[in-house]
């Protein structure tokens, strides 16, 4: 019995044992799982620029401005555009790879380019001018050149289209062109700049560009004012003291009387319209003669007589005729 007591606790001991053993090593196991480290979902990219205050833009969208110590920001992995306004205007653009978990640094430092040494020669020397210009607008040619030296500068400027007037400046930096005539042409103005030296590296040469624009122009037309189908004298005179009021309100323009014999009319009815209408008008309404063109408009089915207004500039109206000279079937007059 006494050797069965010892070996009961024996064993109680011993599982005791085991059980804590057991628990230290899932303790242990758990703890090193938890230490494992999560996958990161985002990148970081670190700007600074040199100067600061600089607009930034990644992926085409505003970030506000840059410092001139680091700005962290986070972003999906993967490539990015990151793009800088420089102080002179210009952008600074790089497409930029950002890996997840870690961390890209950039520095953008501008630095501004120094001023071109002045030249002993006048170098380097351009002409600047309107790219375009309408007709009849003065263009200005205007030259700047770098020079160091003591000598008097010399300016000989040559000008096409030869039509093109140089109105002033010759032998100066800036000339001025006139540009009337010339619609639709270049206006090409060459410098040539020299020192008075015989050295032919001081003599530089450029040139600059306009086009002129030609005016719209606008198409002066005739219209008819009237016009009187087999119709009376009386009612004839009637539209006739019409086109005399229309002549004298503006003196710029002229008339045109188109006559037209019917197909069946009296032999020579066309000239006996064209006469009593020309014989009213100048006689009885005092229109000068010089201010109508009577036209014999040949033949249509009945007497007809069109009265036609012709501003200045205007093409002249024209005949229409609806029957042919041998369709004609005259009547005798009464």
């Amino acid at each position: 019995m006494m050797k069965s007591r010892f070996f009961s606790a024996s064993h109680f001991k011993f599982a005791f044992l085991f059980l804590a053993a057991t628990t230290f090593f899932a303790f242990a196991s758990a703890s090193e799982v938890s230490a494992k480290p999560k996958k990161a979902k985002y990148g970081t990219i670190k700007i600074l620029t040199n100067p600061g205050g600089l607009l930034l833009t990644i992926d085409g969208q505003p970030r506000g401005e840059t410092l001139t110590e680091y700005r962290s920001i986070d972003l999906n992995p993967g490539l990015h555009t990151v793009s800088v306004t420089l102080p002179n205007g210009k952008m600074w653009t790089r497409e930029i790879e950002v890996p997840a978990g870690r961390v890209k640094c950039v520095v953008v430092n501008y630095r501004p380019l120094p001023p071109l040494p002045k030249s002993p020669c006048p170098y380097p020397v351009s002409v600047s001018a309107p790219q375009t210009v309408n007709e009849g607008e003065i263009i200005t040619f205007a030259a700047d050149v770098t020079y160091s030296g003591t000598n008097g500068l010399k300016y000989a400027w040559t000008v096409n289209p030869t039509g093109a007037k140089v109105i002033s400046g010759a032998g100066t930096p800036t000339i001025t062109v006139d540009s009337t005539g010339l619609g639709g042409q270049r206006v090409i103005a060459t410098l040539t700049v020299t020192d008075g030296t015989s050295d032919p590296s001081c003599r530089q040469s450029a040139q600059s560009v306009a086009v002129v624009t030609a005016p719209e122009r606008k198409v002066i037309v005739a219209r008819e004012f009237d016009e009187c189908n087999n119709c009376t004298f009386d009612d004839q005179k009637a539209r006739l003291d019409n086109l005399a009021v229309e002549l004298q309100n503006d003196p710029s323009t002229r008339a045109y009387i188109i006559a037209y014999g019917g197909r069946t009319s009296p032999i020579a009815q066309v000239e006996v319209l064209m006469k009593r209408a020309k014989d009213y008008i100048v006689e009885q309404r005092g229109i000068d003669a010089a201010r109508l063109v009577i036209v014999n408009g040949g033949f249509r089915e009945e007497d007809t007589v069109e009265l036609w207004v012709v501003p200045a500039g205007a093409e002249a109206p024209r005949a229409t005729p609806t029957v042919q000279a041998g369709e004609v079937k005259p009547r005798k007059r009464r």
